[in-house]
């Protein structure tokens, strides 16, 4: 499924409904790509692409920041393990990183660094700058000095045990010795030279095996190969340049950790430089830029550190990405090709998306086939006709775009694209709500293409994730009537024989898919709150109300006499932080609705639900407790007293009610602050509220 609405329109000008619409296309479109990239080594997009596809996914959730799914894109790092492989659980998360894409986005992320930490505005912030490799990112595990295990990154929480691999690789120190920690995990990015790759594509082509399409493939597959000596036999390289896990300190600032790899035996990269200001940070990455075809490796951007850890340790970490970190992107590419066809696809919330079906064309050694289109408002701004040339671009918002049309002599003579008023899956009729740039399926549940792809959301990796149950199954398996509801899918036990006879399907296949139903019959509320599908509620979302009402019962009578905006439950509902009244309208909208209650009621027959786990607080004085900010904080950023509250077990509030435990009152505090000790709310100044916490 492709992005709905069109990228050129400034995220802040959507209604929440089209963004909402948006975020959850480019949710599943990036998924697939990380999937394709991290787990097959094949990527089926450029970086381009995908870094503008990720750029966009930001611009939406910092508009619209009650919109951020529980399956954004912001908020994992790579795909899961792949099959084969032992997994590996990293001691510390290998997290990815934020992109800039300009001079503005690299200013931008150093004055960020200076409202967190309170800086003047001209106070010099040193970054590393290190070219970003295109390589595969590994850790390695050293135990007194011996190297014991190493891994991918995976999705950054658990990856593939590839220690044996890495064995083979000469840049790997097998030991070191020196000032080294009793425990020190490196990391860095697997590559191989341009020269190499020549050299093994040639090879490959002889033996008449398939080539890689780039460096970073080349690598990727050959470290990821089951046989260590597959891996021996491909020249590897590898930089170093971060750490994971560590006994003891072993630094005090980036530079100085580089020198330390150095001295151990590692290796990092000889470009790698400082730079006290914007203008060094910009003129040392148009020289790399400039001498980037130069190489013998491929790199596709620069890095930017926060040089001193102790200022990397106070900013911390925002979701998938540290806050002290970013990448720099290089610039992109375009190409010209045909528009062959313009084909209309229905998601799962009914909206309708055109896709153009492009004569396939190499852009930057990638091969694009198709592009979204967005909206009907986007053909017609554009022109677009099926039958033109038009212009595809790597960079951008979105990518691949169609940027314009070549006009020529034909054009003018080639029918404009007539936007469907029926459904083309289920023939109902299609609306465009006043200020909406999406038309909308009326159809609801009797539409196919809904109520497959709600289907699909609910057995998804980060919803009720049941393995060997992937799209095309559910497809399957909805078109000759096996399931209809989510429920169904619990009942499949009582077809085993039916699905033992469907092409494909063997008795072990049919056993496999069972247990694994099996194994998803206890789940998490949160996880189930995220697989209902509900409008807006995304994993965070799903996580905030599960930690919120604890209980299925509860969540649902709360969310029932929410229905009355004068209620209590109804302001509960909105001050949660990250939850305002479009959300709330959706979620009180969801169980206003007969069949979702139908729906929620069969499940239940079916499951074991338990509550969220709580996060490990022990010792928080503040564990549990709803605490309002107010006014000018001294000591503390409004950002990073929110993020060590929240570390603690603390709920942060957007507003004061009589829930309240604790109001931080700062300099000028208002009308918060006033209602705080109307209701006896408990009210601190910034200092008691520090001493409470023993920051």
């Amino acid at each position: 499924m492709t992005p709905t609405n069109s990228y050129d329109t400034p995220a802040e000008e959507l209604t929440a409904e089209e963004a909402a619409a948006e975020l959850e296309a480019l949710a599943k479109e990036i998924a697939a790509h990380d999937r394709a990239y991290h787990q097959e080594d094949a990527p089926t997009v450029s970086d381009a692409e995908y870094d503008a596809l990720r750029r966009r996914n930001d611009a939406l959730e910092a508009a619209f920041p009650s919109l951020v799914r529980d399956d954004s894109p912001s908020r994992k790092v790579g795909a899961e393990p792949a099959a084969g492989f032992d997994k590996v659980v990293h001691a510390r998360p290998m997290l990815s990183l934020g992109n800039a894409f300009s001079e503005e986005d690299v200013s931008e992320f150093l004055a960020r660094i200076r409202r967190f930490l309170g800086l003047a505005g001209d106070e010099a912030v040193e970054v590393v700058a290190e070219p970003k490799i295109d390589g595969l990112s590994v850790s390695l595990r050293y135990e007194n000095g011996t190297f014991v295990q190493g891994a991918t990154r995976g999705d950054g929480a658990t990856g593939e045990n590839i220690t044996e691999n890495l064995r083979t690789l000469a840049d790997v120190p097998k030991e070191i010795s020196g000032d080294v920690p009793e425990v020190l995990e490196v990391r860095g990015e697997v590559y191989m030279s341009r020269a190499e790759f020549a050299k093994l594509n040639e090879r490959r082509a002889t033996e008449g095996a398939k080539v890689f399409a780039n460096p970073r493939n080349a690598a990727a597959g050959s470290l990821r190969q089951l046989d260590p000596k597959v891996t021996a036999s491909r020249p590897l390289g590898l930089f170093t340049y971060a750490w994971g896990e560590l006994s003891a300190p072993v630094a005090d600032s980036q530079s100085e950790f580089l020198e330390k790899l150095e001295k151990w035996g590692f290796k990092t990269n000889p470009l790698i430089v400082r730079c006290r200001s914007l203008q060094e940070i910009m003129d040392n990455y148009a020289a790399m830029e400039s001498r980037r075809a130069d190489l013998d490796y491929d790199i596709d951007g620069m890095v930017y550190k926060v040089d001193r850890i102790d200022l990397q340790e106070r900013l911390g970490f925002v979701s998938r990405a540290p806050r002290w970190a970013i990448a720099h992107k290089f610039s992109a590419e375009k190409a010209e090709t045909v528009l062959q066809k313009i084909d209309i696809q229905v998601g799962r919330t009914g909206v309708l998306t055109p896709v153009a079906h492009l004569e396939p064309v190499t852009v930057g050694g990638v091969v694009v086939s198709r592009a979204t289109l967005h909206n009907e408002d986007e053909i017609a701004r554009k022109d677009v006709r099926e039958g033109d040339r038009v212009i595809i671009q790597r960079a951008g918002d979105v990518i691949p775009q169609v940027v314009s049309v070549v006009d020529d002599a034909a054009h003018a003579a080639r029918p404009r694209f007539e936007f469907p008023d029926r459904c083309p899956k289920c023939g109902s009729l299609v609306v465009r709500e006043e200020g909406a740039a999406a038309r909308r399926c009326t159809g609801g549940l009797i539409c196919p293409a809904q109520a497959v792809e709600r289907l699909k959301h609910f057995v998804s990796r980060n919803a009720f994730d049941i393995e060997g149950l992937g799209g095309k199954h559910v497809e399957a398996f909805w078109r000759d009537g096996l399931i209809r509801t989510p429920a169904d899918i619990f009942r499949l036990g009582e077809k085993a024989e039916e699905i033992g006879q469907r092409e494909g399907w063997g008795q072990q296949s049919v056993d496999n898919l069972l247990i694994a139903i099996e194994n998803r019959r206890t789940i998490t509320l949160d996880r189930l709150i995220f697989a209902l599908g509900i409008p807006q509620v995304g994993q965070a979302t799903a996580k905030l109300l599960a930690r919120q009402y604890g209980t299925l019962d509860v969540w649902r009578e709360t969310m029932l006499a929410a229905a009355d905006p004068e209620s209590d439950a109804y302001q509960d509902l909105v001050n949660i932080d990250g939850i305002g009244p479009a959300m709330a309208t959706d979620l009180v909208g969801f169980f206003g609705e007969p069949h979702n209650m139908e729906v929620l009621g069969a499940l239940e027959d079916e499951l074991a639900i338990e509550a969220v786990a709580a996060p490990q607080t022990e010792g928080s004085p503040v564990a549990g407790k709803t605490v309002v900010f107010t006014g000018t904080l001294e000591t503390l950023t409004r950002n990073e007293a929110k993020a060590r509250s929240e570390t603690l077990g603390a709920k942060v509030a957007g507003s004061v009610s009589k829930k309240t435990d604790y109001v931080i009152e700062g300099a000028d505090a208002g009308s918060k602050a006033r209602k705080a000790r109307e209701l006896g709310v408990t009210v601190l100044s910034e200092a008691e509220w520090i001493e409470l916490i023993g920051r």
